[in-house]
């Protein structure tokens, strides 16, 4: 992986890294265009292949970087040890509106890379990116307390209709606040709504007070 383009300006690495992820994600590995990449974080084309040889190495480093970020800023700070599933997801929900506030492109991305990728990498990207999904996977999942849930209720489609209304609701907001500075928007109000929801949600799969003794 480019260890000199690490030593580049913040700022510039960001935009770059930015631009490039953006564009990645939303034409995939053929249809992306370099010239859009260094348009879009207003550098020069020299700049772009200075630090990178060509198309297929600056790729190669994003998913390596997308890797890590997910890793470090998004999956570690996940307890796995909150063993209510909604419980778990409303936290995952915390996290990620930080982790995206910071990293716009990167789940984005890299979850593009993982449903569609048809470029050949090297084993070693291969072999992180299925430990990735396998992490993702657990994070959901492992150490989930089944008997919260009613006896006359599916635990593995309440799972994807739980997820599925939480993922819902993130991408109205994110269509709601797109284009506008996230610094400048109150989003406690959001919160406790994004709450009640997680409370309606409780109501209608876990067992009551009474059923639980």
């Amino acid at each position: 992986m480019n260890e000199t383009f690490k030593n580049l300006d913040d700022s510039k690495q960001y935009r770059i890294l930015n631009a490039a992820l953006q564009e990645f994600a939303e034409h995939g590995y053929d249809q992306a265009s370099t010239n859009k990449i260094i348009k879009s974080a207003g550098i020069g084309k020299g700049m772009l292949f200075h630090y990178f040889n060509n198309k297929k190495d600056l790729y190669e480093y994003l998913i390596d970087y997308a890797i890590n970020v997910m890793q470090y800023e998004y999956f570690i700070l996940i307890d796995i040890n909150e063993s209510d599933f909604i419980e778990r997801m409303k936290q995952i929900a915390r996290i990620k509106a930080d982790y995206l506030a910071k990293h716009p492109y990167v789940g984005y991305f890299i979850g593009t890379v993982l449903v569609n990728n048809k470029e050949s990498m090297p084993a070693e990207l291969e072999i992180r990116l299925e430990h990735l999904r396998k992490t993702g996977n657990e994070i959901l999942y492992k150490n989930i307390d089944k008997t919260l849930f009613r006896d006359d209720v599916d635990v593995e489609k309440a799972f994807r209709l739980i997820r599925w209304a939480i993922e819902g609701y993130q991408n109205e907001l994110i269509q709601q606040f797109k284009g506008k500075k996230l610094s400048h928007v109150d989003l406690q109000p959001y919160w406790d709504e994004f709450y009640e929801y997680m409370d309606v949600l409780k109501t209608s799969f876990y067992r009551g007070r009474e059923d639980a003794k």
